[in-house]
């Protein structure tokens, strides 16, 4: 029988007239619309701005140079196998630090691989490419959101041109260029939030069942933090879909939803050896004080909304003043359904409300009030806000009376934020020329819909250059702002460069410990290479922060960044033979690269593994430095004078030719002896803490005159002055080094020493004792690790002759199982979906309406037609 008739294709206006046909896929030039234009608008903001790599100017602002710029130069090195540790343990940092919760906290994304792909002397220029990167991909995703994302009613979606306007709008919203710029990990969330949002939409029709969960997987894997705060917008997003589907019962509204967190719990479960790694690392992490929620003021959180506005205690909410009247739109514009209308406009009025109220501030932050920005979870309204635009924009340009009501509320909103003290002088007059320009667009796109190519294309140049630059200028002042009211960093140069080369040079680990010394910035030991007791991590641990602060050190971050300290005692009781000591050969600045000049001192030090009498016992923060310093050490060292204070001078009596030490950790100002040279102390509890200086030496009287000068009345611990005897210490680093381990060899996270044969005491290893250590001496099973004063110590009986601990991140057993039980849910998903997807007789089912709830969004109406037609004639 000849094949049924099927409908006569429309004419191929093009083909007609020869030319060849072009398909346009707006699934694909959406996504890559927004990402060549998020990424143009960022770099041009970057050079407006004089920023590096396109200006003189550092980025390195707070935590971007003291914490994210050298965790990526590390992970450069360990990804090419160029240190000493693995992936449970980097034994650069802070005397030996767990790794594997670090590498969930900072650089897990898959976007940090890319740092292989740039020189080692250049981890500025790759931090800045992977954040491009990211801001570049979260502009994509959300334009592949928008561009199918159909209104509940089933129309089709709308312009791609649009959708990829609003796609970069989110990907360069103020919370991108004041928060995730400068925290790039946050920037995996901004990511995720989109991609979680298609993850519900695949859920809510039951289409992809196995690349849901592995998308969720990768978000929750790059930043587990904002990838919570991503889901629970995604799992708000999901609840409007279904609230606003007219064609959509009681009982489909439940099984999307039984999907909906199935797909999350198998994705959450297979990133689990990373989360649960970073969440038992929290437990053990030195706490930061407590912060009660203080809502920001609503006349400052409405000036967010503008340009150019930088605050770390407000939210961020920038999006550009052409999206965000398309916003306000939406609950005016009759063109769209009602519970459209009213269910967006809803869920942003909620969330909006949500930054302000203390429980679900703590719900946003998993429970935890974060010290320091209370907006991070901001990114997610600013995409609803962008979701509540395309919504109104997608079938045409609203109406003159939807327009005028959002002219009205925005009019309001900045009327409202008149006096807000986070306007900048360049706010008004940039939120005035997109808002000029985009009132001109708007006419010419009413009259456009006579299809007018030229009104059209003009209509589109206006707002473009209304979006895009208003996004450009925001960008280029919230950085410069940032520069100037913000602690920075200095580009990296020759300073550093000469530190890294001494430390190559010296470096003798296992052997000693090579200290590559301070500079500004912070971890030091991980941009430059060394074995140091700087380290900078959100997971340092108490313990670590505790027996450091005891012994002298100092700290930033309330006591989440120890710093090194030159002190010949310490260095003996932490094995560091090799010291860089460095300094900048002109003022640090930040339009320039400084240069440096470096060089290595190596002293007799004990082994890394000493022998010591007696029994553990735990630090006492409280008692005196000097005196903590001696008891890890095992001899008295110092003369421990009385003080008195008269005023702002400190009197002792010392012997002569000893060195004078002076310890105040809660002190600011600066302290010398009387002819002496002044020390800067920085002590700020509980945010900073100052480490114990060297003054000079006793002069041949024996007196002691320390001179102050305050910032604000000095807090002087009862044991501020010690006398160091260099020739004790001498003898002390002999005894320590002869009956200390003859051998230390080190893997990647264990160590293995050799002692003398009768040993007997404590063989007491340099490094912290933190939960996750285990050690046995001789053949002995592994235990959990037993401490000295904060150290690790293994008990000798006086028959063995070797000494081993190991380490292994808590959480990491729990995790793996998780991880494991996950996969194999996700196998057996994959599995039921296959056997689905071919029905009961065999055969493929791949496109039947009952399969997937609906024709695939992909194809146009005109393409399910001929689908249709050409099943009925085969």
């Amino acid at each position: 029988m000849p094949p049924a008739a099927t409908p006569a294709p429309a004419p191929d206006r093009e083909a007609a007239r020869g030319g060849p046909r072009r398909v346009r896929n707006p699934l694909l030039l959406a996504p890559a619309g927004a990402g060549l234009l998020t990424a143009a608008v960022f770099v041009l903001a970057t050079a407006l701005a004089r920023s590096h790599p396109l200006g003189p100017y550092t980025r390195n602002v707070v935590d971007l140079g003291q914490q994210y710029l050298p965790y990526h130069a590390y992970w450069r090195a360990f990804l090419l196998g160029d240190t000493h540790g693995d992936a449970f343990l980097n034994w650069n940092s802070g005397f030996g630090a767990g790794f594997l919760g670090d590498i969930g906290t900072y650089l897990s994304s898959p976007f940090s691989l890319l740092v292989v792909v740039f020189p080692a002397d250049r981890p500025e220029l790759a931090l800045y490419v992977i954040t491009a990167l990211k801001i570049t991909a979260a502009g994509a995703a959300m334009a592949a959101l928008l561009i199918r994302l159909r209104p509940a009613d089933g129309r089709d979606g709308g312009p791609w041109p649009l959708a990829a306007l609003l796609g970069a709008a989110y990907a360069l919203s103020g919370w991108t260029f004041n928060h995730g710029a400068s925290v790039p990990m946050w920037l995996d969330g901004l990511i995720a939030f989109p991609l979680l949002c298609l993850v519900a939409e695949w859920a809510r029709a039951g289409r992809r069942p196995v690349l849901g969960p592995l998308v969720v997987a990768v978000a929750w894997t790059a930043n587990f933090y904002t990838a919570y705060m991503a889901t629970l917008g995604a799992a708000l997003f999901l609840a409007v879909r279904l609230l606003t589907a007219d064609t959509t019962g009681a009982r489909a509204r439940l099984a999307a939803l039984l999907r909906s967190v199935w797909t999350v719990g198998l994705g959450v479960g297979l990133a689990a050896p990373l989360v649960l790694v970073v969440f038992s690392g929290t437990k053990y992490a030195d706490p930061t004080p407590e912060t009660v929620f203080a809502p920001a003021a609503w006349t400052e959180l409405f000036g967010r909304f503008l340009p150019a506005t930088a605050n770390v205690g407000t939210p961020a909410l920038f999006i550009g003043t052409p999206a965000l009247l398309l916003a306000l739109t939406l609950p005016f514009n009759r063109a769209v359904a009602p519970r459209v209308r009213y269910g967006w406009t809803a869920a942003v009025v909620l969330v909006t409300l949500s930054l302000q109220w203390g429980p679900t501030h703590l719900l946003w932050h998993a429970g935890a009030s974060p010290n320091g920005n209370p907006y991070r979870q901001t990114f997610v309204l600013c995409g609803l806000l962008l979701i509540a635009a395309w919504l109104s924009g997608a079938p045409g340009v609203p109406r003159p009376a939807a327009l005028l009501g959002a002219a009205t509320l925005l009019g309001a909103l900045a009327l409202a934020a008149r006096t807000s003290t986070d306007i900048d002088a360049w706010s008004h007059p940039t939120a005035g020329a997109a808002l000029l320009l985009a009132a001109l667009a708007a006419p010419l796109l009413l009259r456009g819909r006579a299809r007018t190519p030229a009104l059209a294309a003009v209509a589109a140049a206006l707002l473009l250059a209304a979006q895009a630059g208003e996004a450009a200028v925001s960008g280029a002042r919230i950085e410069r702002q940032q520069r100037a009211d913000v602690a920075w960093a200095p580009r990296i140069g020759g300073w550093q460069r000469a530190v890294g080369a001494e430390v190559a040079r010296a470096d003798a680990w296992p052997a000693h410990r090579t200290d590559p010394g301070p500079l500004p910035g912070g971890n030091e030991p991980l941009l430059l290479g060394g074995e140091g007791a700087d380290t900078y991590s959100s997971l340092t641990t108490e313990n670590t922060s505790r027996t450091l602060d005891s012994l002298g050190f100092g700290h930033y971050a309330k006591g989440r960044h120890p710093e090194t300290l030159d002190n010949p005692v310490t260095d003996a009781i932490f094995s560091i033979g090799t010291r860089i000591r460095s300094a900048a050969a002109e003022p640090v600045r930040q339009d320039a690269a400084p240069r440096g000049t470096a060089t290595a001192t190596t002293t007799a030090v004990p082994p890394l593994v000493t022998v010591h009498p007696g029994r553990p016992a735990v630090v006492d923060p409280a008692d005196s430095a000097f005196r903590n310093q001696e008891l890890l050490l095992g001899a008295s060292v110092y003369a421990l004078p009385a003080v008195r204070r008269t005023g702002t001078t400190l009197t002792a009596r010392c012997p002569a030719g000893a060195e004078v030490w002076f310890w105040a950790p809660e002190y600011e100002g600066t302290a010398a002896l009387a002819d002496g040279a002044p020390a800067d102390y920085d002590g700020r509890p509980p945010a900073t803490r100052a480490p114990m200086r060297a003054l000079g030496t006793v002069p041949a009287g024996g007196e002691v005159r320390i001179r102050l000068v305050p910032a604000r009345k000095p807090v002087l611990p009862r044991q501020s002055v010690g006398c160091l005897d260099r020739a004790r210490l001498a003898a002390a680093v002999t005894r320590l080094t002869a009956t200390g381990a003859t051998r230390v060899t080190t893997t990647g996270h264990t160590l293995t020493a050799e002692l003398p044969p009768g040993s007997t005491g404590l063989a007491v290893v340099a490094v912290p004792r933190t939960t996750g250590w285990r050690c046995a001496a001789g053949e002995a099973e592994p235990v959990s690790a037993r401490s000295h004063r904060g150290l690790l110590a293994v008990p000798l009986d006086g028959r063995a002759t070797r000494v081993g601990c190991s380490f292994r991140p808590p959480g990491v057993r729990l995790g793996a199982a998780a991880g494991a039980t996950a996969l194999l849910a996700l196998a057996g998903t994959a599995l039921v979906a296959r056997r689905r997807a071919r029905g009961p007789d065999g055969g493929s089912r791949e496109g039947r309406q009952e399969f997937t709830g609906r024709p695939r969004e992909a194809r146009s109406r005109a393409q399910d037609a001929d689908y249709a037609a050409r099943r009925t004639g085969a």
